[in-house]
C-alpha cells in the first residue's frame, strides 16, 4: 500500500500512523507544508493521511505563509474524486469536512490531554469500531471539530467535544482525537504549545505537561493499528 500524508508542523508528526505503516511494509510519501512542500499533482497513493497543526480550515496566507487552506482542501477534493482512502487527524479531519462541503465548527470546551470517547449508537453498530470497547481513552489537543455532511456519521463522542470520530463515507473518517500519540509525539506538542497549556490550565478538559507525560499511549497505539488493518485491507 502506498500512504501520502500532509503535515502541516514538524510537531504534529503521523507518530504511530507511521510505526505502523513501516510494521506493514507501506511506501511512504510526504508532503511537509513546513518545509515548503508543494502538492502532488497526482494522487499516486492507496492512502491519504492528513495531519494536525495548529492552524484552523480558516487560518490565511497572511497569518502563516506555508499555510494555503484553498490548495489543500483542491487537493484532498482530488484524492476523494479519485477514490483514494482518507484518514483526516484533528486539522486534518476539519479540511476533509470542509472537501466535502461541511465547515467546521468551535468545539464546545477544548480539550488537551487523554480523556475518554463513548461510542455513539452509530458507533456500535460500525463494521470496524463494533470490535472497540464503549468507552476506551484517547489523546485530545483541539479547540475545533469537523463539520458534519448529510451522510456521515458521527461513532465517538467525548464529555467536552460531540464529534471525535467521524465517517464520511465507507473509505473516509476523520477523527478529531489523536490516536497516533506517543511519547515522544506529546513531547513535541508540549515543547511547541507550552503557550496553550498555560493559556488555558484553568478551563475544565486541560490537563499538564506533567500529567501529559506520565499517560500510557501505547494502548489508544493498538486501537489506531486495529483501525488501520481493517481499512487497509
Amino acid at each position: 500500500m502506498k500512504i501520502h500524508f500532509v503535515t502541516h508542523e514538524s510537531f504534529e508528526s503521523p507518530a504511530a500512523i507511521e510505526t505502523w505503516a513501516k510494521k506493514k511494509g507501506c511506501e511512504m510519501t510526504y508532503t511537509r507544508l513546513y518545509n515548503g512542500d508543494t502538492f502532488p499533482t497526482e494522487c499516486n497513493f492507496d492512502f491519504l493521511v492528513v495531519m494536525g497543526g495548529p492552524q484552523s480550515p480558516a487560518t490565511t496566507l497572511e497569518e502563516c505563509s506555508h499555510f494555503d487552506a484553498k490548495k489543500e482542501i483542491a487537493f484532498i477534493k482530488k484524492a476523494i474524486k479519485e477514490k483514494k482512502i482518507l484518514l483526516g487527524v484533528c486539522l486534518g479531519a476539519q479540511f476533509i469536512g470542509e472537501a466535502l462541503g461541511a465547515h467546521f465548527d468551535h468545539s464546545p470546551h477544548r480539550e488537551i490531554g487523554v480523556f475518554p470517547l463513548t461510542l455513539t449508537e452509530d458507533g456500535k453498530q460500525d463494521p470496524i469500531f463494533s470490535t472497540f470497547p464503549v468507552k476506551f481513552m484517547v489523546g485530545h489537543w483541539h479547540g475545533d471539530m469537523p463539520g458534519l455532511t448529510p451522510e456521515s456519521q458521527v461513532l465517538a463522542m467525548s464529555e467536552g467535544c460531540p464529534r471525535q470520530i467521524v465517517r464520511y463515507t465507507p473509505k473516509i473518517w476523520g477523527f478529531q482525537c489523536h490516536f497516533e500519540f506517543t511519547p515522544e509525539a506529546i513531547e513535541g506538542m508540549i515543547q511547541n504549545n507550552a503557550d496553550e497549556l498555560e493559556k488555558y490550565k484553568n478551563l475544565p478538559f486541560i490537563q499538564t505537561a506533567e500529567v501529559l507525560r506520565k499517560c500510557d499511549y501505547s494502548e489508544m497505539n493498538k486501537f489506531l493499528f486495529s483501525f488501520l488493518d481493517q481499512v487497509s485491507k
